[in-house]
């Protein structure tokens, strides 16, 4: 992956500097995910997201023609797939989720 094209999210922080610093912030890190687990409640600065339109297809002035793309924290955007990834994983071993169900899920 090319980190370079990566984008900073708006507590910017680039994701390269988690992947270069990843053995220092792992533990950090984990123990924030931890007690926004125990307490239900995630940073506020997680909340914040740069959104820019993302044209799709139509007249470029129809504003209805354009989709919200929303860039959130790096640290957020990896705790997220920690949950979905773990969410996923327990559904499926349960068998839980039928061939309907696609959304998410690999193939």
């Amino acid at each position: 992956m090319d980190w370079n094209d990566k984008a900073r999210g708006p507590d910017g922080v680039h994701p390269m500097v988690l992947r270069e610093c990843a053995e220092a912030v792992a533990k950090p890190l984990a123990m924030i995910y931890q007690k926004s687990f125990d307490e239900g409640v995630v940073p506020e600065n997680w909340k914040e997201a740069n959104v820019s339109p993302i044209f799709k297809k139509g007249r470029t002035a129809d504003a209805g023609n354009y989709r919200p793309v929303s860039l959130t924290s790096v640290s957020c955007t990896i705790m997220e797939s920690i949950v979905r990834d773990t969410l996923l994983h327990y559904f499926e071993k349960q068998d839980l989720l039928t061939s309907c169900q696609h959304g998410f899920r690999k193939g």
